[in-house]
């Protein structure tokens, strides 16, 4: 591995600016490669430390740099971006990126394996499933107003009103606007019938994979969870602490301090938006059956809940369930409640 040589590569679908900087800084290549090429370039070039934004094909790159021999290093885009200097083109980009990796202050990105990128698409596809779904019944509940006709707001009751209002001949549906409801309701099942096979898949995952059946044995964490959970989280050595864990997520107090004053806000919001969503509603369900358990993170929660609020109860059993989570995957334990802690002490 070449220690004085680290590689800036701005990222696109064909085109890739490369910039090589010693460690000094001072620039020793500039090029700009099509994809074919720079596997080339790469491929020949000594093992070197490659520095590349966590973007589109990232992590790819990630794992081909990996086989090659080559050190890649996946820096945040947000954190990247104080590195610019100049008017934004592709070599200032690439610069930047180098310079950043080169000052070694920005904590990496890990590369993603095959298999969490097959739990990421798997969420992603099934997301756009659920959200096709919700926006269809939408419309039609929509244009079925218009008629004068109004159906519940949910999707099972929509699925329930459907076949009755087809099947009503005096409701003033005409014929043309009959034939294009029952297009939409044939569509409907078939988005249903296909998030239910997802469904099914996650309720097999959570009963075979391992880190999965130990994941959902920490309250407010299901099969959905679960899987997300896994497929962010990876091996979670890439984190030191339960706590940075969370603070990847977002599930942090946001905060602005000056002059010794310490001011503390809502939370910061960062990283996957869509995993820190299914993790608050899972400690939303926490928060909600509380009341009807008598263990020690439901007596915690209603404790913070009767504190700050209830929404406030709920990112903080959310914070809590992501450390917990980070020690079952990272240190491979299972989940043990906090009675069974103190009786085996």
């Amino acid at each position: 591995m070449n220690k004085n040589t680290v590689i800036g590569i701005d990222l696109a679908k064909t085109s890739f600016a490369v910039i090589e900087l010693g460690r000094g800084g001072d620039v020793k290549r500039r090029k700009t490669f099509r994809r074919d090429g720079l596997k080339r370039f790469l491929a020949k070039h000594e093992p070197a430390t490659v520095a590349l934004e966590a973007c589109g094909s990232a992590h790819y790159w990630g794992r081909w740099l990996e086989e090659h021999g080559h050190k890649p290093v996946l820096l945040p885009p947000q954190h990247v971006k104080g590195y610019l200097r100049g008017q934004k083109n592709d070599y200032n980009d690439a610069q930047a990126i180098a310079e950043a990796c080169l000052h070694g202050a920005i904590r990496p990105v890990t590369v993603k394996s095959i298999e969490q990128q097959d739990d990421q698409a798997f969420h992603a596809i099934r997301r756009s499933l659920k959200v096709e779904s919700t926006r269809l019944v939408n419309q039609m509940r929509g244009l079925l107003a218009e008629y004068g006709l109004t159906v519940p707001k949910s999707v099972s009751a929509f699925c329930r009103r459907v076949p009755e209002l087809l099947e009503d001949a005096d409701n003033g549906l005409s014929t043309r606007f009959r034939m294009l409801l029952n297009r939409q309701w044939r569509r409907l099942q078939a988005l249903l019938e296909e998030q239910t096979w997802y469904d099914e898949q996650l309720r097999q995952q959570a009963k075979e994979d391992d880190t999965c059946r130990r994941l959902t044995s920490i309250p407010g964490v299901g099969p959905v969870v679960a899987s997300a959970l896994k497929g962010w989280m990876g091996s979670g050595n890439q984190f030191r602490r339960g706590r940075d864990a969370s603070a990847a997520l977002g599930l942090v107090p946001k905060q602005y301090s000056t002059g010794g004053k310490q001011s503390l806000y809502g939370i910061t919001k960062r990283g996957d938006a869509y995993l820190r969503s299914l993790v608050v509603h899972g400690a939303r369900a926490v928060v909600r059956t509380a009341r009807k358990k008598q263990d020690a993170l439901s007596q915690w929660a209603l404790a913070v809940e009767a504190r700050r609020g209830h929404n406030r109860a709920v990112v903080a059993v959310a914070n809590k369930i992501i450390r917990m989570a980070w020690v079952v995957v990272a240190r491979q334990e299972n989940y043990r409640p906090a009675e069974k802690q103190i009786a085996a002490a």
